[in-house]
């Protein structure tokens, strides 16, 4: 009864020690997961509906739970690995009867016809004494494995966070967009209806109604594009974030006005690409290689495995825990590859050809990813510069238009003019909205281009 209680009470220590050590893991993973996720540098744009996207992708996408489930994988791979420096133990029973046998010989004993049973219960052991640090080596080699796995999920979520801004940005583009194409249609149409009216007194020519006609199906088909875009926008936006079987219209946003402007920094420290996941994998495959290449070499030297047995040998079952059945063995056991085909050294020259690819891939990386960088601050100014001419060239629309409602006001103008005037200042502000919506779009792509850093403080942490 006492040894009853001992034993219950280290079974639910057990189940209490693995409990808690699942709940420990768990907040460990959501931990860096939401560091991934970097709501912090999201934020910054001022729009919370942004953020609600980006936590609902953060729960429901594929591509990230898939990244994720690689990991864990990843890390069941490195649990293997390091068993394999550990003894093995198990247990091999050998339960066997002998019927009427032929005649056995022990040297001048004679053993005629015999029949008996045999119970042979061991426990069995066995252990790779890792002498040269070979099993160590391929344990080490799994979690550099292991790392690079994890920075293919930081990759995959910093793609994913920056395509769910990207699609929502131009939804709320084309929302912004449809509303201008909209009132220039409603305007386009009544400046067609005046024309007629016109035509009709004899106070236009034909071709003049045609023009504005035909501006007017052009208008209209912009429109239809608009929406078609829009239309495309939001399905995709629905598949990153899950969210496929709401309506477009029921999709929240926020309008384009809410959105902050992030201050560009006029260059950005090379040392940057420290924090891409690319560049990070490039030198974790590096070391990888470089380890497997190391155990490749001591793949030629001997090895040596220790076993041992340790059980209950009888001849029948009632006897098999009684005195004098208890047996055991221990050995050593070296071992060494004479001939294998040339294949050890095969597998030691191809992983030397490895590692110098490697290297290669690493220089490709560091060079890639400065072009990249450059790449993304160069576009992202020159859409900066292109937004303030927008901006400059809307202010001057809206005070031409200004000034031509007050002429028309005193009636030095007719409504006509006033209305294309306004249709001006519809262009200008769909001009402007898009240079807007662009450069958000750019400062994204510095984002992916730093490794899903803040680029706006990063040169201080450097």
């Amino acid at each position: 009864m006492k040894i009853f209680k001992i034993l219950l009470t280290l079974f639910i220590l057990l189940c209490t020690f693995n409990i808690t050590a699942e709940a420990r893991n768990k907040k460990n993973t959501l931990d860096y997961r939401m560091e991934y996720l970097n709501l912090d540098w999201w934020n910054k744009y001022n729009d919370p509906v942004l953020t609600d996207y980006i936590t609902t992708a953060f729960h429901n996408n594929q591509d990230l739970k898939i990244a994720s489930l690689n990991v864990k994988q990843s890390e069941q791979a490195v649990k293997m690995a390091f068993a394999g420096q550990l003894p093995q133990v198990g247990f091999q029973g050998d339960v066997f009867r002998d019927f009427t046998s032929s005649t056995v010989r022990f040297g001048d004993v004679v053993i005629p016809d015999y029949k008996q049973s045999n119970f042979f219960l061991p426990l069995t052991m066995s252990y790779e004494v890792d002498i040269w640090g070979e099993n160590y080596l391929k344990t080490k080699s799994v979690k550099k494995q292991h790392e690079i796995v994890k920075q293919n999920e930081r990759a995959s979520y910093i793609s994913l966070t920056s395509a769910v801004a990207s699609q929502y940005f131009n939804l709320v583009k084309f929302d912004k967009l449809i509303k201008d194409q909209e009132e220039l249609v409603k305007i386009q149409a009544e400046i067609v209806r005046k024309e007629e009216i016109k035509y009709k007194n004899g106070l236009c020519p034909v071709t003049e109604l045609m023009d504005e006609k035909q501006l007017l199906t052009q208008l209209k088909e912009e429109l239809n594009v608009y929406k078609d875009k829009r239309e495309v926008v939001a399905r995709a936006l629905g598949v990153l974030t899950g969210l496929r079987e709401k309506d477009l219209n029921t999709m929240p946003r926020s309008g384009y006005e809410t959105l902050t402007l992030l201050t560009i920094p006029e260059a950005i420290n090379a040392e940057v690409i420290q924090y891409r996941p690319d560049y990070l994998k490039a030198q974790d495959y590096i070391e990888k290689i470089g380890i497997d290449a190391r155990v490749a070499k001591r793949d030629f030297l001997p090895k040596f495995v220790l076993y041992g047995q340790a059980g209950f040998n009888a001849y029948s079952l009632g006897d098999i825990f009684g005195n004098h059945t208890f047996k055991s063995l221990l050995g050593f056991m070296p071992s060494i590859d004479l001939f294998t085909g040339g294949a050890k050294m095969a597998r030691f020259r191809w992983t030397k050809l490895e590692l110098e690819k490697a290297k290669q891939i690493y220089e490709k990386a560091i060079l890639t990813s400065i072009q990249e960088v450059n790449d993304s601050l160069s576009a992202a100014k020159t859409r900066e510069k292109n937004y303030n001419e927008s901006v400059k060239r809307y202010n001057l629309e809206n005070e031409k238009y200004t000034l031509a409602d007050k002429k028309f006001n005193i009636g030095a103008k007719s409504n006509l003019d006033l209305m294309k005037d306004n249709e001006r200042l519809l262009v200008a502000d769909k001009d402007k909205v898009s240079s807007q919506i662009n450069y958000l779009l750019s400062t994204i792509d510095i984002y992916k281009a730093v490794g899903g850093k803040d680029f706006t403080t990063i040169n201080d942490n450097l």
